[in-house]
């Protein structure tokens, strides 16, 4: 059972024109978003982060692969469960996202993109001039590396709202690896 409300009527009324648009987005309201919606600031910050990379450069298909490395990482069930079908609804097959979620890919861009994803969440974001590199070496611009550093501070955020809050899990349920 959640540790925090998910009844979206008790949310505050500045939560509630965010709520209809995420309702509409995906034909009902996640549970993820009913317990951020307690807080309308956070709220606006989540669904914005979402908004706004969802249109970035690196594409939603690898933005949902990084997505499933970490969640899995982090051991979010809920992030996985999402993070899949989403992935699946950008274009990747159930193995491709199940080849991400323990950081693997055949394509050499994805699998460097994975690696430093989970690099710098084991490492709280340690890394060195070698895993910037190794995205260079594999075509990622300036661009393309700050984005992909924002999906991870996304997908941190998202991933500790669901473990800590024991979101319930409202998507298939994938299993952890």
């Amino acid at each position: 059972m959640s540790r925090v409300n998910l009844d979206t009527q008790r949310s505050p009324a500045a939560s509630q024109p965010l709520l209809a648009q995420i309702h509409g987005a995906f034909g009902a309201t996640p549970n993820m978003f009913k317990a951020v919606s307690n807080s309308p600031a956070a709220l606006q910050s989540m669904w914005a982060a979402f908004g706004a990379l969802g249109k970035g450069s690196i594409g939603a298909l690898l933005g949902e692969q990084i997505a499933v490395a970490i969640a899995n990482r982090n051991r979010c069930e809920y992030c996985l469960a999402a993070h899949t079908v989403l992935g699946q609804n950008a274009g990747a097959s159930a193995e491709q996202m199940g080849e991400a979620q323990v950081g693997r890919s055949t394509d050499v861009n994805t699998a460097a993109a994975l690696a430093f994803a989970l690099k710098v969440v084991e490492q709280r974001a340690q890394v060195g001039d070698a895993d910037v590199a190794a995205l260079r070496e594999a075509g990622f611009g300036d661009e393309q590396v700050v984005e992909i550093m924002a999906h991870i501070a996304l997908n941190l955020f998202t991933n500790y709202v669901n473990v800590a809050f024991d979101v319930p899990v409202d998507f298939p349920k994938i299993a952890l690896k």
